[in-house]
């Protein structure tokens, strides 16, 4: 079901996302060859913390087969698209792509956000690949505002991201955001002719999250039940904002960072 916002609960959100966005930041700048992954986690529990806010991601989900999420924020390397854990035992090195995902809980609501950031020396076709998602993201946001449709969105994403040469992954979604982690409606990344038609109005919360691939657009899931990967082992990018769906136009609730590597 879609339900818009109340007044309390948007300003909430307006807040939650104002830190969520601050820290996303700090932790991209922090990025560098040779620090570990379980640096990014603790940076990031620390300023959370501090802020007032809660991770929404750790311990999100599971079920018998799967555990809970264990990390407050989502780090992944090159190849694997989303969900990888944010683990002492991961390094960052020269070159790589860290895509860093995190969600706050702060007053009851919940925000969402995602970059893409190079570490060191960044080959060219990498920073294409990361600036390409990024203006995809940009473009789909650009479609929000009352009235629109949610295949406006994924419309604008994929055609930017096929004029380029990379490929949308089509198997993840951008989502509702507010009162929980993940809302209706799914929002795909590329025109689905097959989902039923979504008109957007005013005071929805989305997530919008493109994630875009080198290669084929195909991903697999990891044995550990949440890492998602590029089937062909293709490198991989992700943009992710939470917005509120205006009169007019978006309202961007994280906004990006400045820089990508």
């Amino acid at each position: 079901m879609l339900e818009a916002k109340t007044e309390k609960e948007l300003e909430a959100i307006r807040e939650g996302g104002r830190i969520l966005s601050q820290i996303i930041g700090e932790l991209a700048k922090a990025v560098r060859p040779g620090i570990g992954t379980g640096e990014l986690e603790r940076m990031a529990l620390d300023m959370m913390s501090e802020a007032g806010g809660q991770p929404s991601f750790k311990g999100y989900g599971g079920s018998r087969k799967v555990k809970p999420f264990p990390t407050a924020i989502c780090a992944s390397l090159n190849h694997e698209v989303v969900h990888g854990f944010s683990l002492p035992s991961k390094t960052v090195r020269d070159g790589d792509l860290l895509k860093i995902d995190a969600g706050l809980r702060y007053r009851g609501c919940y925000t969402d956000m995602a970059v893409t950031v190079g570490a060191g020396k960044v080959g060219a076709r990498e920073i294409e690949l990361a600036r390409v998602t990024r203006e995809a993201l940009i473009l789909g946001v650009e479609q929000v505002r009352h009235g629109a449709w949610v295949s406006d969105i994924g419309k604008a994403i994929d055609r930017h991201v096929r004029r380029h040469g990379f490929s949308t992954v089509k198997d993840l979604v951008g989502h509702g955001v507010g009162r929980a982690v993940h809302e209706d409606p799914q929002i795909p990344n590329y025109l689905d002719r097959r989902s039923a038609p979504i008109r957007l109005f005013r005071n929805l919360v989305l997530a919008i999250e493109p994630m875009v691939n080198m290669g084929g657009e195909e991903v697999n899931c990891e044995n550990d039940g949440w890492t998602v990967t590029t089937a062909d082992r293709s490198l991989s990018a992700h943009f992710e904002m939470t917005v509120i769906v205006g009169q007019d136009g978006p309202e961007i609730v994280t906004p990006l960072p400045d820089f990508f590597a």
